[in-house]
């Protein structure tokens, strides 16, 4: 089971804010999916061939079309930081 710690850590790095309430609920649904998980790892699957796709489906391909639908201030305009027109991140060493 996820406990409420970590319930937290992955709202902050979502930045979302959580009650109490919702992180212990989060924390048991969370839990409930990962067990469902743990049952599929189970699963037999030698001599069974990976798939790409469930059905034969033909692929079809588009033409990219460049398209400016926003403005650089409109992108940057939630960012915790930014320089400029830019996302301002940590620095990587």
């Amino acid at each position: 089971m996820i406990d409420k710690k970590a319930i937290e850590h992955i709202a902050k790095l979502a930045r979302l804010s959580i009650t109490e309430e919702e992180a212990h609920e989060y924390s048991a649904q969370l839990g409930k999916a990962l067990s469902h998980f743990e049952l599929i790892a189970k699963i037999n699957t030698d001599g069974i061939e990976p798939l790409v796709t469930p059905t034969e489906i033909e692929s079809f391909w588009r033409e990219d079309v460049v398209k400016q639908e926003f403005t650089a201030e409109e992108m940057t305009a939630n960012a915790p930081a930014k320089a400029g027109n830019l996302f301002k991140v940590p620095p990587v060493v």
